[in-house]
C-alpha cells in the first residue's frame, strides 16, 4: 500500500470519526501482513475494536455527566459487612429489569450503611447499558426546582428530569422540606411516574415521611405513586464509616503499644 492511499485513508478515518483504528491502524496492518490475514479478518477486527472504544467512550461520557458522588461499583461492596442485604435481590437488580419496567428503588437505612454506594454503582450499571442516569442530592434537587419556579422555568425543568431513565435522589430526609419544596417534589415524581425508573435513598422510615414532606396528604401522595412498582432495600447494619473508624483506632493503638513494649526493652 503506497503512501498516497495511507494518507487518503487516514483522512477517512479522522472524517468518520474513527478514533480508535486511527490509533491501531498502522501497526496492526503490519501484523495483518506479516500473518498474511485475509480482509474479512482484518476488517473485523478493526470494526469490533473500534466499537469497543465507541462504547467505552459513551459510558465514560455518560459517567461525567451523571454526577455521580462515588464512582464505586458493585464488585467492590462489602456485603459480608452488611448480611441484612439479600445480595441476589442486588443482582436482580444488576439486570436493570427494573429500568425497562419503569420500576422504582428505595434504599432504606441509617447513616454510612452504604446506601449511597448501591444506587451509584446500579447507576454505573445502567450508564454501561447507555441508558440515560442522573444523580442528585434531595436539598440540591428541591433547591433547583425552587429556582426554576422562581424564575417561571419549572415546566422545562421538569422535562429535563423526567427524560432520564433512572434518576438517582440520594438523602431524603437528612434536611427538612418545606410545603413548596414538597409540592415541587410530588410534580416531579408525578411526572416520572410508571414512565421512568427512580431511585432513592432515606434514613427514614416510610412512616416518617410525613415529617419529611410536612404535610400528610403530600407525603401520602408521593409514598402512592414511589411504592407502586417498587423494590425495597431495607438496610439494617453498623456504619462503614465507624467500621473504619474502629478499625484506624485499633491500628494507632496497636502502633502505641508496639513503641510502649520497645521502650521498654
Amino acid at each position: 500500500m503506497n503512501e498516497l492511499t495511507m494518507d487518503r485513508l487516514r483522512e477517512n478515518l479522522e472524517s468518520l470519526k474513527m478514533k480508535n483504528t486511527l490509533e491501531i491502524l498502522d501497526n496492526y496492518l503490519e501484523r495483518a501482513v506479516a500473518e498474511k490475514l485475509n480482509i474479512v479478518d482484518v476488517l473485523d477486527h478493526i470494526f469490533a475494536e473500534e466499537a469497543k472504544s465507541k462504547r467505552r467512550r459513551a459510558y465514560e461520557k455518560q459517567v461525567q455527566m451523571s454526577g455521580f458522588p462515588i464512582k464505586k461499583t458493585l464488585d467492590e461492596f462489602d456485603f459480608s459487612f452488611q448480611p441484612s442485604i439479600d445480595k441476589r435481590q442486588i443482582d436482580e437488580l444488576a439486570t436493570m429489569r427494573f429500568l425497562e419496567n419503569g420500576e422504582n428503588v428505595v434504599f432504606l437505612g441509617p447513616p454510612g450503611v452504604g446506601k449511597t454506594h448501591l444506587a451509584s454503582a446500579l447507576g454505573l450499571v445502567a450508564a454501561k447499558h447507555r441508558f440515560s442516569t442522573y444523580y442528585i442530592n434531595c436539598h440540591q434537587l428541591i433547591e433547583q426546582l425552587k429556582k426554576a419556579h422562581f424564575e417561571n422555568r419549572l415546566p422545562d425543568k421538569l422535562k429535563i428530569l423526567s427524560k432520564y431513565r433512572m434518576l438517582i435522589i440520594d438523602e431524603i430526609g437528612y434536611l427538612p422540606m418545606d410545603i413548596q419544596g414538597a409540592n415541587l417534589f410530588f410534580q416531579l415524581i408525578a411526572r416520572r411516574y410508571e414512565k421512568t425508573s427512580t431511585v432513592f435513598t432515606s434514613n427514614k422510615t416510610f412512616s416518617q415521611w410525613n415529617e419529611v414532606f410536612a404535610d400528610v396528604t403530600i407525603a401520602s401522595a408521593i409514598l402512592d405513586r414511589v411504592l407502586h412498582h417498587c423494590t425495597v432495600v431495607n438496610i439494617k447494619g453498623e456504619s462503614y464509616r465507624l467500621k473504619e473508624r474502629k478499625e484506624f483506632m485499633r491500628q494507632k493503638q496497636q502502633t502505641v503499644n508496639t513503641l510502649f513494649e520497645q521502650g521498654n526493652t
